[in-house]
């Protein structure tokens, strides 16, 4: 879903990250408000005060989303599931977990308290308004309050992925004790509702709403992606479950002696199975990994002479697995760090390559089967 994303601090043990399409959102935000809404509001200031009016609207509602995401992941803890940490992006912000509610009842508790905890602070911010503060702080406190109004709303409507989506789910799974059919029915109404927000900013586009208009149409199909995405992974998921990594692996991986020259790696192995890392193999033994990265910090004139072993670099646990370990796993672990292959390690050997390709084709011949619906 996101591209690299970039620390920013670090909450109650959650690291906030920020994606860089949140700038996106930050300058629109700090547009609108500096062009606007706060001259419409706030007659009479000059231009230089509605420009940091705006850029502390946009630096409020980045900090409102972060308390928003902060308190999912805060009730996800209690309930003892993982989160990866909470994630600003284009379209907001969102926390990472590693794995679905293990019940109806936390599934409900970790959505409601989305909207609440919006709810909440708009109250707070509001009741900070009212104190009596110069007009530029009072107007951004007016409409921090507004917008977090406004988020706590929209996000209770019952489309998935949104909270109230995820209530709407939490309710079906609770009524039928059918958590994959709740996520068809719930993923559905989200699909639709992002199809509705399209049209709604086609509507506004032709009506010469622009920047509305594409807003609303990009958040329409982002909703629709989610909802239809989420509802793939956790067919994929349920496919997947119970099975090891030993079953889906490649057993006779391409290995790299640490003996081979470099300009014989470029040639026999970068160049012929395009492959991001390679497993540097000894005797049996793993010593580590080489790519193109490696060689890329190796002046040309050197492949001649430089050898593999010369630029290895040590085994990263985040790219490794065991034979045993469940493919959703091992599928969480490549989502997380963004890669398609992972090396099967047993005792300090190299048994296999694990491919998120060959995952995804498993899931596919299950799908032909009519085994992997609903």
């Amino acid at each position: 879903m996101f591209g690299k994303a970039y620390p920013l601090f670090t909450l109650f043990g959650f690291e906030v990250r920020l994606d860089l399409s949140w700038l996106i959102l930050g300058a629109l935000i700090a547009w609108t408000l500096a062009v606007g809404v706060f001259p419409l509001w706030y007659e009479g200031l000059s231009l230089w005060t509605y420009w940091v009016m705006g850029l502390a609207g946009a630096i409020g509602l980045l900090l409102s989303i972060v308390f928003h995401e902060l308190s999912h992941s805060l009730m996800a803890r209690r309930y003892g599931l993982p989160i990866r940490g909470i994630t600003l992006f284009v379209f907001g912000g969102v926390a990472e977990m590693n794995q679905e509610p293990h019940s109806p009842k936390a599934e409900f508790f970790m959505a409601v308290v989305g909207p609440i905890a919006s709810f909440v602070l708009a109250g707070l911010l509001y009741a900070l308004y009212q104190a009596g503060w110069p007009v530029a702080i009072g107007g951004v406190l007016l409409w921090l309050a507004a917008i977090n109004g406004v988020l706590g709303v929209f996000n209770l409507v019952p489309a998935f992925p949104l909270d109230g989506g995820r209530i709407l789910r939490a309710a079906l799974w609770a009524w039928k004790s059918d958590f994959r059919a709740a996520t068809r029915t719930a993923a559905g109404i989200g699909s639709g509702f992002g199809i509705l927000l399209v049209v709604l900013g086609f509507f506004l586009f032709i009506q010469g709403a622009f920047i509305a208009g594409v807003w609303w149409f990009l958040i329409g199909l982002f909703l629709r992606t989610a909802a239809r995405m989420t509802y793939r992974d956790l067919l994929v998921r349920q496919v997947l479950e119970g099975k090891p990594v030993r079953r889906f692996m490649h057993e006779s991986p391409v290995t790299v002696a640490p003996a081979t020259l470099l300009r014989e790696f470029v040639d026999d192995y970068l160049y012929k199975y395009q492959f991001d890392l390679f497993p540097v193999v000894e005797n049996g033994r793993l010593l580590g990994t080489a790519g193109s990265r490696e060689v890329k910090g190796v002046p040309r004139e050197q492949w001649e002479r430089k050898t593999v072993g010369e630029v290895v670099q040590p085994t990263s646990p985040e790219i490794t697995v065991r034979p045993e370990t469940d493919a959703v796993e091992a599928l969480s672990l490549m989502s997380r760090k963004n890669i398609s292959r992972l090396m099967v390690v047993e005792e300090g050997r190299v048994v296999g390559i694990l491919t998120l390709k060959d995952l995804l084709r498993f899931f596919s011949l299950k799908a032909d089967l009519n085994e992997a619906r609903a």
